[in-house]
């Protein structure tokens, strides 16, 4: 009985665990629509449109342009990037098109796709093209050498890179959007960056007591909607406690098997 009431704690345990664990899994929830998405992009990484995890920007240029887009990641986040270029009139271009999309975090290291169409050809008489990325999960911390992804800014980069000259300035459209899904512990890592890699946009003027001007960089106005560093939370926490619990349990239960009915009561305390 009592090791039937010891395995019952240990499922309920297990069952609680299992929760949060759940949670983390599911895709991370999209920004609330009253901000207006995006309709322009930049052409370059530091006129890079900002957009949030969720949105969907859009933007027209012409074939040839380089247009970027930048967005936060946090740790935990696995981020997909999905592009949907829609190509000038058939009846316009001489041949078909080859597209390709780009991700780079924070230092300006592009980033490998774990999977996805990151690079796509157009037959000349389709009408658009969709390319998307999965990146590695986002780590807290990582070695400098690594180039793993770390919390902070991400830019996108989408352009064409083979077509003939004659196609050159032919007008596009393109749709951008990214979405997150939150890995939980089984990405967690022992260490975290001071800051995030997020790039210094502008500077502030600001005023000490003795009226003596000085500059601070402004960081980017983009994170993620709970703050950085908001993955500090993961279901190995829990699963660390249930483990240290289970193991509490088993030596309790290891113990009341073995230790038997105690002293016979035949044999005097003195002996």
């Amino acid at each position: 009985m009592y090791v039937r009431r010891v395995l019952s704690t240990a499922l309920l345990l297990l069952g609680i665990a299992a929760a949060p664990a759940a949670a983390d899994s599911s895709p991370s929830a999209s920004p609330s629509g009253d901000s207006a998405a995006p309709t322009q992009a930049g052409t370059s990484f530091r006129t890079a449109t900002e957009i949030e995890q969720g949105q969907q920007a859009t933007a027209s240029g012409s074939t040839g342009d380089y247009l970027y887009w930048s967005f936060p990641a946090d740790a935990g986040q696995r981020p997909t990037v999905k592009a949907t270029v829609k190509l000038p009139e058939a009846s316009t271009r001489h041949a078909g098109q080859t597209w390709q999309l780009d991700v780079y975090d924070g230092l300006r290291r592009r980033q490998a796709c774990q999977y996805g169409a990151q690079t796509r050809t157009a037959a000349q008489d389709a009408a658009s093209v969709e390319l998307a990325c999965t990146l590695r999960t986002v780590r807290s911390w990582s070695e400098t050498w690594a180039n793993d992804p770390l919390p902070g800014t991400y830019y996108i980069r989408l352009t064409v890179t083979g077509l003939q000259a004659s196609d050159l300035g032919l007008p596009v459209g393109a749709e951008v959007k990214v979405d997150s899904k939150d890995i939980g512990g089984a990405a967690a890592v022992d260490g975290s960056l001071a800051k995030p890699l997020v790039p210094g946009i502008a500077t502030s003027a600001e005023k000490s007591d003795s009226d003596s001007g000085s500059s601070t960089a402004v960081l980017s106005s983009i994170e993620p909607d709970d703050g950085w560093a908001s993955g500090w939370w993961s279901d190995r926490w829990v699963w660390t406690a249930i483990g240290g619990i289970l193991a509490a349990l088993a030596g309790i239960g290891g113990y009341a098997l073995t230790r038997g009915s105690g002293r016979p009561s035949r044999v005097p305390p003195g002996a």
